[in-house]
């Protein structure tokens, strides 16, 4: 089995992502980012006014984009999980520090209250296992850790190899904000 090397860094807006994509590239680890990904290969649509989102195709960017570097690239964005990669980093963010993240974003109170229902119905994972991905996923709450810290956990799950006991078994244990 040839080893993950291009890891999706998804989950909800606000969750943590691009903060932890940061600290993998103060490391000299490859980032990209879907935005950016999503302009470079004309993926972008138009902004839209309510909300200031610009909606990306992910299956026209999925065809395109192609990671032909050598090492270690994460790919950060929530729908990176979408695109071909090895294996999934899910950030996971308590609802209520969410929408404080989101609120002081400047986001709108329906797009707050959209991406904190996401996160609480643990949407990411549904799309995980509606499109039966079937790569190593490591699930880490991003309340419980720095983002340092959990740069070097998930550093530690990628050098030991990725271990997953596959997508339905690590979903059966996925953090549970409605329990």
């Amino acid at each position: 089995m040839v080893p993950p090397r291009v890891f999706a860094v998804t989950g909800t807006p606000g969750s943590g992502k691009t903060t932890l994509c940061a600290h993998f590239e103060a490391q000299g680890h490859a980032v990209e980012s879907v935005i950016e990904l999503a302009k470079r290969f004309d993926c972008l649509g138009e902004e839209d006014a309510s909300d200031g989102a610009a909606p990306v195709d992910v299956h026209k960017l999925a065809d395109a984009w192609i990671d032909e570097s050598e090492g270690t690239v994460f790919v950060d964005g929530h729908l990176s999980h979408l695109l071909e990669i090895d294996a999934i980093v899910l950030i996971r963010c308590h609802p209520d520090v969410l929408k404080q993240r989101l609120e002081e974003r400047g986001y709108n109170e329906a797009k707050v209250r959209a991406n904190v229902e996401w996160e609480m119905i643990a949407g990411t994972w549904s799309e995980i296992i509606e499109f039966e991905l079937d790569v190593p996923v490591l699930e880490v709450d991003a309340g419980l850790a720095t983002s340092e810290e959990l740069a070097l956990e998930i550093l530690q799950w990628i050098d030991d190899g990725c271990p997953s006991d596959g997508v339905e078994a690590t979903a059966s244990e996925a953090i549970d904000w409605l329990a």
